[in-house]
């Protein structure tokens, strides 16, 4: 299954193990789940990692994106014809569009409005989990 994860639920998986997001981390890191990124997605992931108050070591988290650039797909996107209301969660639709990913996971849902989404699905962690669980219980995944 191929997802986008937006940079608050990959941070809150890092940060608690236990839950919906720290269970989707784990499936990345196992490769059940394939992450859709691009190069600014990566920047981002990058750039909150590196803040001082997650006190995340460096060096795993260098390991961490390196082994997202290696093991995700990496896309090309074009712009959205419909503008976001937070810019900044542009990004992620854009890829799941152009890398016709299965879902965004977010913990921003309000962000991504129904009529915004142009057919992309965006879930919350515990939808996700919900979600992949009854594909898995289908022999879907």
């Amino acid at each position: 299954m191929r997802i986008v994860l937006d940079t608050n639920v990959l941070i809150s998986g890092l940060l608690s193990p236990f839950g919906p997001p720290g269970e989707i981390v784990r499936m990345v890191s196992s490769g059940s789940l394939t992450l859709v990124v691009d190069a600014r997605i990566l920047s981002e992931y990058a750039d909150v990692l590196a803040r001082p108050r997650f006190a995340f070591d460096p060096d795993a988290v260098a390991a961490l994106l390196d082994y997202i650039g290696f093991r995700g797909e990496v896309v090309a996107s074009e712009p959205l014809a419909r503008r976001l209301p937070d810019p900044g969660d542009e990004p992620f639709l854009e890829v799941a569009l152009a890398g016709a990913a299965d879902f965004i996971v977010t913990g921003n849902l309000a962000h991504f409005s129904p009529e915004a989404l142009a057919g992309a699905i965006a879930l919350s962690p515990a939808r996700f989990m919900e979600r992949y669980r009854d594909a898995a219980e289908r022999g879907d995944t």
